[in-house]
């Protein structure tokens, strides 16, 4: 038998193939997982706005004193949504819910908006912001700001 000395392990090439062919893949596998995490942020908070409006139907009609509408402190207080929800964050959103009382001669109303903490296209926690109102349906709009309502009903694109 013949034993090659200095033949003992990897190259300094070998090693340098290695290190780049990792940084290829991370390179594609990176933007990839970003892209999943923003998807999966933005589910969320559409379950989340729905979540909502199921608890502000629920309120309306078992707790609201006088037929009205619950803050997410209110929602929560009653057991309807969890406390993280209630907080206000939650999966990289910051949901606000806005109640007006019932005047004379109309009906109580509230609003959820859910808008992205970052909506960085790389790096943000979302592209799209929601809204909702008693009607249910759930908006969309491209970019930091959600939905707003307008005479005609909300800006954006149903989602529901």
């Amino acid at each position: 038998m013949q034993q090659n000395k200095g033949q003992r392990g990897f190259s300094l090439i070998e090693l340098l193939i290695v290190v780049a062919i990792i940084g290829i893949i991370a390179a594609i596998a990176i933007p990839n997982l970003l892209a999943s995490k923003r998807s999966a942020n933005e589910g969320s908070a559409i379950g989340s706005v729905r979540s909502i409006n199921t608890a502000e139907a629920t309120y309306f009609t078992t707790v609201g004193q006088n037929l009205n509408y619950g803050s997410l402190a209110n929602l929560q207080t009653a057991s309807l949504i969890d406390s993280v929800l209630s907080a206000g964050t939650k999966s990289g959103y910051v949901f606000a819910v806005t109640t007006v009382a019932p005047v004379a001669g109309s009906a109580a109303q509230y609003e959820v908006k859910a808008t992205p903490v970052s909506a960085n296209a790389v790096t943000g926690t979302g592209t799209r912001g929601f809204y909702s109102d008693e009607s249910a349906v759930i908006y969309g709009l491209p970019g930091a700001a959600a939905p707003v309502r307008t005479a005609t009903g909300a800006t954006g694109s149903p989602i529901q």
